[in-house]
């Protein structure tokens, strides 16, 4: 894709037809919104059909099922794709052929950074309801600026809200750390919820990621601002660097308001978006009014109404244990005295084997727990480490074959239980 790189032009508004490999992914399919409001003709693929296409169908962006050279039409001027394809896809060859400008979707971010005035949620934890409680707490304030999500935003359904008036200058973004995608962007607000060991399929270990976050911080101009918390260890060398520039997100709490989504991790995202709040000199009791009206987004601590036997069901894409804990003590804290039934699909081979131990001592504290086969996502199958070897850890702990016996598992617990299915795979189809 060299040749591609070097027609790539400098701003957003050199391109006018835009496709996409891989449009169904929750990241790409909000690019592609935003480049649709921008009044592009937006095109894309992907290997399948899923509630995201049929969307992007029903809002004029055309999708092609499965990939093929066919798809990209003769007068598209940029290619956007997900790493999540093959290097020999049929499209991604052929727009090296013609020689288009080609992307990938964190490159793409970053043009679209390059343009605005960007707010970038970074951390290992809490991006996706940081993003959502930020946008909540200045549109509140009359604040609307353009806005991707990792997730539905509750009440909109979308990954995507366009900006209005002068706040069109302003994009709210997620900002993920994973290969330093983050890097691309170009932040005049940071804002770091927590670091801590993840991706090390990736990174060397701790040490390297933190070195990636300060690379990050390192972006944030001179005016800038950034957002972390004083008390996280592995967020210090940033303050010492950048004090200045820091607002600490401790100096929040106490003004959060009651908050819909429960959880004391969840207080900690609000107070984040406050500290967003005061630098662009939003209202303090309208962003509080925001955050009070926060109703969660999808897969966060998302409820799913009963089962027919009458037990609560929660949905949570949690997948590392710092995670996982934040979201059983938060569903204990709503819900005292009730036992708490998992039904857990670890994600990532690497994941499930460096972080092994975490996962095993967090998962003792269910009342009962349910594993179904790892989530491979991008990687190739590694016999070294499986869901069984997590089970022979916890006491108690079942593994389900399939998604049809968890139906059935879930389908026979008692009202006095409380649900909750886990993993930042497909697991919630368990539901459906």
């Amino acid at each position: 894709m060299k040749s591609g790189k070097s027609k790539r032009k400098k701003s957003l508004a050199d391109y006018s037809r835009v496709h996409f490999i891989g449009i169904g992914g929750i990241g790409m399919s909000a690019l592609a919104r935003l480049m649709k409001s921008r009044d592009k003709i937006v095109t894309g693929s992907d290997v399948s059909q899923s509630a995201i296409t049929k969307s992007l169908n029903k809002e004029g962006i055309a999708v092609s099922i499965g990939h093929s050279e066919k798809n990209l039409a003769d007068d598209v001027d940029c290619v956007v794709y997900t790493l999540a394809i093959s290097s020999d896809n049929p499209e991604l060859l052929k727009a090296g052929e013609k020689n288009l400008s080609v992307f990938t979707y964190a490159g793409m971010l970053g043009l679209v950074s390059g343009d605005s005035k960007t707010i970038a949620v970074s951390g290992t934890h809490g991006k996706t309801t940081t993003t959502a409680m930020i946008n909540s707490a200045l549109r509140a304030a009359g604040i609307k600026p353009n806005v991707i999500v990792g997730s539905l935003l509750s009440g909109d359904e979308t990954n995507f809200l366009p900006g209005e008036g002068e706040s069109k200058k302003i994009f709210l973004t997620e900002a993920c750390e994973y290969k330093k995608s983050f890097l691309n962007l170009k932040p005049s607000i940071l804002v770091i919820t927590n670091i801590e060991e993840d991706h090390l399929d990736f990174y060397r270990d701790l040490a390297d990621i933190k070195g990636a976050f300060m690379e990050m911080a390192d972006k944030v101009p001179a005016r800038g601002k950034i957002v972390c918390d004083f008390n996280d260890a592995n967020v210090e060398e940033i303050v010492k660097k950048y004090e200045k520039k820091c607002l600490n997100t401790r100096d929040f709490l106490s003004a959060v308001p009651e908050l819909k989504v429960p959880g004391e991790h969840n207080r900690r995202n609000a107070a984040c978006a406050l500290a967003v709040a005061k630098i662009l000199k939003v209202d303090l009791k309208k962003a509080q009014r925001g955050l009070a009206n926060f109703c969660g987004t999808w897969r966060r601590l998302e409820p799913r109404g009963k089962n027919k036997r009458g037990a609560i069901i929660y949905d949570d894409y949690g997948h590392h244990p710092t995670e996982i804990t934040a979201s059983l003590e938060a569903l204990r804290q709503k819900y005292p005295g009730k036992k708490i039934v998992v039904f857990f699909q670890p994600h990532l081979y690497s994941r499930t084997k460096t972080l092994f131990g975490g996962f095993v001592a967090v998962l003792k504290k269910f009342d009962k727990v349910y594993l179904l086969p790892i989530y491979a996502a991008r990687e190739p199958n590694d016999p070294s480490i499986s869901s069984e070897k997590i089970a022979g850890r916890v006491p108690g702990a079942e593994v389900l074959e399939n998604f049809d016996t968890a139906r059935k598992k879930l389908a026979e617990i008692e009202k006095d239980r409380l649900i909750l299915t886990l993993g930042a795979g497909d697991v919630y189809l368990i539901l459906e």
